[in-house]
């Protein structure tokens, strides 16, 4: 097998890892919502892909901003130091949904173009294994 296959797979078993480690907090924090209501929640950051409705460039960065891991945790961090389940649930669906979307293949974003991310270009063949 090529490195770069193998690479490639250990990047996503690290990304599966992080999504269910995230989900598995979601449900220890559920906060009395039903499951339904947490799996729209959990895919609620690709809302921040409205912003290519005004170019690529605006869209890129509201798309990273919500689905960068650095976001996530700072919004875990403020929310476990101010005692507020809403944002450390918050930080767990942003930070679970982040790991799932690279687990598929979808990184952030460059500004030239919504497929240009940096995982490379989405849509060309990648055999994991």
């Amino acid at each position: 097998m090529k490195p770069q296959k193998v690479m490639d797979f250990s990047i996503r078993i690290e990304e599966a890892a992080i999504t269910a480690i995230s989900i598995y907090f979601l449900s220890q924090n559920n906060l009395g919502i039903s499951v339904w209501l947490w799996i729209l929640l959990f895919f609620s950051p690709d809302i921040s892909m409205l912003g290519y409705l005004v170019n690529t460039k605006f869209g890129a960065f509201t798309y990273n901003l919500f689905h960068h891991r650095a976001t996530a945790l700072a919004v875990l961090a403020f929310g476990f130091l101010n005692h507020s389940e809403i944002l450390t649930a918050a930080a767990f669906v942003l930070l679970g949904h982040s790991s799932f979307d690279r687990m598929l293949g979808y990184g952030l974003k460059f500004p030239d173009n919504f497929k240009h991310t940096n995982l490379g270009w989405m849509g060309k063949e990648k055999d994991i294994i």
